[in-house]
């Protein structure tokens, strides 16, 4: 009995020794694989909590090549029309007309006292397209006019065209000399001068005081490119009073003396009945005078 009570103990200490060997084994090959299975988990919950803090990095596209309107603008700061131009690009013959004929100074000056424009700037290539020699041709007073051709004297958005009428007043003499017609079809603004068919392709620059529209021709005037002759009362109405003079003398002289052949006659007419007068009061006296003496 006691054999079998040891064989059976020992038999138990094997098999205990046997279970904890077991388990002390698995645990290590167990353990590494829940850091690796929550590994992939953290990596994934952690990607979608830094993307939406990019988003609100990201900036809006850029405006070119238009010059876009500061927010707010500072009191007393008039835009300078010039530098919105170099900014946008493109438009640097304009530029040195405006600047060489100072009507970039009365655009200012405009600007300054609260008036409104709107400028119609061509690009170079609407310059380039001119013949040669076109701008070098003209005198000082005509540069002025042309730069001043293209300039509105009041603010008009791209929706409000449509509401103008023609001819349109500009900045240059006046509307005979130098009239521009404005039609919007659809979307598109075209402006005619009577000389070319120009047509609005940008916004370059626009606030609530002042308009910069890009126009791909430049605007020429009829009173500079084809002067046409102003209305006059017509040349020959003094020239006939002339031809006319003698048979007008002569037939004022025969109109002359028939009356006064009437007044003659009236006069004459006269000195008789007084005449006739006289005698009847002396033939009255006489027979008074005879009475009495009966």
């Amino acid at each position: 009995m006691m054999k079998q009570a040891l064989i059976f103990l020992s038999f138990l200490l094997l098999c205990l020794y046997h279970c904890n060997g077991a388990t002390l084994a698995h645990t290590p090959a167990q353990a590494p694989s829940k850091p690796e299975a929550e590994a992939p988990a953290k990596a994934q919950t952690l990607t979608p909590t830094k993307s939406p803090t990019s988003l609100p990095a990201v900036e809006p596209p850029s405006q070119v090549p238009l010059v876009q309107a500061p927010p707010h603008k500072a009191l007393f700061a008039p835009t300078n029309v010039t530098r919105i131009l170099e900014k946008a690009g493109g438009f640097s013959v304009f530029i040195r007309l405006l600047k060489s004929t100072s009507v970039s100074i009365q655009i200012e000056n405009q600007l300054n006292v609260s008036n409104s424009l709107t400028i119609f700037a061509p690009t170079n290539g609407a310059f380039s397209a001119l013949k040669p020699g076109t701008l070098n041709s003209l005198s000082t007073e005509e540069k002025v006019q042309l730069v001043q051709y293209h300039i509105l004297p009041s603010f008009v958005s791209l929706q409000n065209f449509q509401t103008l009428s023609n001819p349109v007043r500009t900045q240059a003499s006046n509307t005979f000399d130098y009239p521009l017609n404005i039609t919007v079809e659809g979307s598109w603004v075209n402006i005619s001068t009577g000389i070319v068919n120009a047509t609005i392709s940008a916004t370059v620059y626009e606030d609530n005081q002042l308009a910069i529209y890009k126009v791909d021709k430049v605007l020429l005037p009829l009173g500079i490119f084809a002067p046409r002759p102003k209305p006059l009362a017509p040349a020959p109405t003094p020239v006939k009073p002339k031809k006319e003079t003698n048979s007008s003398s002569s037939s004022s002289e025969e109109s002359i003396s028939p009356a006064e052949a009437a007044a003659a006659d009236a006069s004459e007419a006269l000195v008789m009945r007084r005449n006739g007068v006289v005698n009847i009061g002396v033939a009255v006296i006489a027979v008074i005078s005879m009475w009495v003496q009966f």
